[in-house]
């Protein structure tokens, strides 16, 4: 009854059912793995000690930015150059600005220091004169997906959409680091910004997605499966019909 599975139509329905299964499996542990580490990520993240246990570094030890360095304490020396107000960022439910100035360091390049919020309709503090000496969380350059990035151009001169080397290379002739820091203590009228986790490191929507996209996996492997089964039941019905002499086209009243 079952010598249909040996049919050259049916050698190439099962070899899809074999290279079909395992994929889909593969590719829903694939997805999970991605899961579990965000999951991982966002534990590391929560049991990382706060700015206050932290001893703060100098940055160039610090650099490049990734999933370990992203937040900690770094230090920088230098004076202060070029202001912007960075717009349309929030800070507990309220908008506002950023207010970024750029460090010209001791090493002569530029590093854009968020030295702190200040609400709608505010005016941007001058920043210290002379040399100084800047504490605060370091940070990765903003991408396009970042969240309150103002990625359209066509913002006012003095304003900057995105803090990133990238945004900066034409506004300025000095070389820019591929970082950014937040000070941990806001300049006089400003309120100081909080370090943002590493992306790709919270339970985000991302993260909720790979667990969504693994079931989808799993749940087509188990489809192919089924779908198999039918297949070759109703096959075989057909077979035992024509070997009792009946014609499967048609029904008897």
């Amino acid at each position: 009854m079952y010598r249909f599975l040996l049919t050259p139509r049916w050698w190439g329905i099962n070899v899809f059912v074999l290279l079909a299964i395992p994929f889909c499996i593969f590719m829903g542990s694939w997805q999970l793995g991605r899961f579990e580490d965000r999951v991982d990520s966002h534990r590391e993240a929560e049991h990382r000690p706060g700015e206050k246990q932290q001893r703060a570094v100098p940055l160039d030890e610090l650099l490049p930015v990734d999933k370990e360095t992203s937040g900690r304490l770094a230090t920088a020396s230098g004076r202060y150059g070029e202001q912007f107000v960075v717009p349309q960022r929030e800070l507990d439910g309220k908008r506002g600005s950023y207010v970024l100035t750029l460090l010209r360091t001791d090493s002569g390049r530029v590093l854009p220091v968020v030295r702190g919020w200040m609400p709608e309709g505010g005016r941007a503090p001058a920043a210290p004169a002379g040399d100084v000496t800047v504490t605060g969380a370091l940070q990765a350059s903003e991408s396009t997906g970042t969240d309150g990035v103002h990625a359209a151009g066509g913002l006012p001169s003095g304003q900057l959409g995105m803090i990133s080397a990238a945004s900066l290379v034409n506004l300025v002739p000095d070389d820019v680091y591929d970082a950014w820091v937040t000070l941990s203590k806001a300049d006089s009228g400003l309120t100081a910004v909080p370090a943002a986790a590493p992306e790709n490191s919270g339970l985000d929507l991302k993260a909720f997605q790979n667990l969504g996209y693994t079931g989808e996996w799993f749940v087509f492997a188990g489809f192919v499966l089924f779908m198999w089964f039918r297949l070759v039941r109703r096959e075989a019905e057909a077979a035992r019909d024509r070997a009792l002499g009946l014609d499967p086209g048609t029904e008897t009243v």
